[in-house]
């Protein structure tokens, strides 16, 4: 399934039909009710591309192969965009920025953690990933062992990964509706839930494609201009920004140094083995290299999504510098001395400090849009997760029936809305930042090491797999509950009974032993032909002989 349109059309549409609504919008400026009359039509404007493009993409959604992987048609350099548009979430955006405007210099050790797992992804995953699997990394960590408890573990970790990411993207897009409609939050939260569970359920892989293809383009577009917009008033100079950050933040000198935010060894390390290896781990993007047709598209779409990637965390920096200098000063951000909407919304306030009604109203669309492209993606891989490797297990007893496949999918799209919607609402205090960080500490445990070792290590035997990987992720989840992230700030403890709030250092550790362990005391002879298999899967691997080929259309 190729891609033919043209990569920048769509974005250009959006971006033209957006303006035009300015045009009523600047004049009517903000209506008796205080909402931004620009933001929201920019808004409208995103929603109704978007859903043309669903409705576009329900047509060309026949197979299975369509439903989760495009058909495996798209190019390497579109795929590393769609997957920068999957990766740079509210939790980068949004999230980062507040950070960097809370606690300064701190701030950096997300984007730098975000960023560095990619290198791994790049000689280790990508390739062989693709020459192993089909739709889910699952096909790859069952390839030569036992399909039906692998399955479900990797299933599950998937499940829980993608919860926690969900909540992370609904708590942000809940605040950006609320602050620029005037709704209520609980409702905000709601019309992002309708909006997600319509892409995946008609568009599957297709439509969700091109939502992370135009949420990129505009990201990176609406990023860039903020940052040479806050550059400029300092005269490009980075010396100059930081010497007035810290003349008008509380803290002063100690945004320029770390310890503000992750102030011990322990906590420190544990983010950044969540950050790295969770990168590895995370299934909605390891679900984006079989939508490409060969092992080489997907070696490029790393390299291009990397470069993507890693000039957004830079500008993101900037951004939240420049928000520490303009919003401090200015008290009509604030209400009680707390900024309006958060420090999630920090980034959203400063492009209204930048360029007034019309740059907060295109910042705001594609904000919105950052959003629902990665819940999109979460929402395809729980689905995924759901319907080809637990439905098609349990229920279907491995009889491989491509339209029940896709019927449970869409059933588990909904039920999978809910729960996102549910859980945003319960989580409405949280910083996105801190709560994908949760989600990747649960990716770098439970998914990363099977994942791994069932490409690279002979003697994985699927006891070994599932006992280590069922104690990496029971560990990682029960830690992040009993951690002050869920323990004191969502439940209302007053003391944690966990002191960190990212056990990645624990949960990673156990896992990797725990696989180690029980695979080299599996003396079966299940698991003498699991360890014989080794041989011929590392020859697909690195070759791509036999490997799911695109479809053709």
């Amino acid at each position: 399934m190729k891609l033919h349109q043209p990569l920048f059309a769509v974005p250009l549409a959006l971006i033209i039909s957006a303006m035009a609504t300015c045009a009523w919008a600047q004049a009517t400026s903000t209506n008796a009710s205080g909402i931004n009359v620009t933001a929201v039509a920019m808004f409208l404007a995103f929603v109704c591309v978007t859903l043309g493009i669903t409705y576009w993409a329900a047509g060309r959604t026949k197979t299975a192969s369509d439903f989760y992987a495009a058909g495996g048609g798209i190019s390497g350099f579109q795929n590393g965009l769609a997957i920068a548009g999957d990766y740079m979430s509210a939790a980068s955006f949004l999230g980062i920025a507040g950070l960097v405007y809370t606690s300064g210099f701190d701030g950096l050790i997300y984007a730098i953690g975000f960023l560095v797992g990619w290198p791994i992804v790049l000689v280790l995953i990508a390739e062989p990933l693709r020459n192993l699997g089909k739709y889910t990394f699952a096909d790859v960590a069952s390839f030569r062992l036992q399909q039906k408890p692998i399955r479900i573990l990797a299933a599950s970790g998937s499940l829980v990964t993608v919860v926690f990411y969900l909540i992370a993207q609904m708590v942000g897009a809940g605040k950006l509706i609320e602050l620029l409609f005037g709704l209520p939050y609980e409702v905000a939260v709601i019309i992002v839930g309708v909006l997600m569970t319509l892409y995946v359920t008609f568009g599957g892989m297709i439509a969700t494609t091109w939502v992370q293809l135009i949420k990129a383009v505009l990201l990176l577009s609406g990023a860039s201009l903020m940052a040479f917009l806050v550059m400029l008033q300092f005269g490009f100079s980075f010396e100059n920004l930081f010497a007035e950050a810290v003349k008008v933040h509380t803290k002063a000198n100690a945004i320029m140094a770390p310890g503000t935010l992750v102030s011990d060894p322990i906590s420190a390390i544990s983010l950044g083995i969540a950050l790295m290896f969770g990168t590895a781990g995370l299934p909605h993007i390891l679900m984006r290299f079989f939508t490409v047709k060969d092992a080489v598209q997907a070696r490029r779409s790393v390299f291009y999504a990397t470069g993507f990637i890693g000039y957004f965390y830079i500008l993101t920096f900037i951004i939240g510098f420049g928000a520490i200098i303009l919003l401090l000063k200015n008290p009509a951000y604030f209400t009680d001395g707390a900024l309006i909407g958060g420090a999630n919304m920090a980034a959203i306030h400063l492009s209204q400090a930048l360029g007034g009604d019309v740059l907060l109203g295109f910042i705001s669309a594609v904000a919105f849009a950052t959003i629902l492209a990665v819940v999109s993606g979460l929402t395809l891989a729980g689905s995924s997760a759901i319907s080809h490797d637990l439905y098609a297990t349990l229920i279907l007893k491995g009889q491989r029936d491509e339209k029940k496949e896709i019927r449970a999918s869409r059933i588990a799209t909904v039920c999978l809305g809910v729960i996102a919607v549910l859980l945003g609402i319960v989580f409405e205090k949280q910083n996105v930042a801190f709560m994908v960080g949760l989600a990747f500490c649960v990716a770098a445990s439970a998914n990363f090491p099977i994942l791994l070792l069932s490409m690279y290590w002979r003697k994985l035997t699927t006891r070994g797999a599932v006992i280590g990987g069922g104690l990496g992720l029971f560990t990682a989840v029960v830690l992040v509950l009993l951690g002050p992230t869920v323990w004191v700030d969502a439940f209302g403890f007053e003391q944690a009974i966990f002191p960190y709030k990212y056990p990645a250092i624990f949960s990673v550790s156990i896992a990797f032993i725990g696989i180690w362990f029980f695979s080299i005391t599996d003396k079966s002879a299940n698991a003498a032909i699991e360890q014989s298999a080794f041989d011929a899967q590392f020859v697909r691997s690195q070759t791509g002989i036999g490997a799911a080929e695109a479809a053709k259309h």
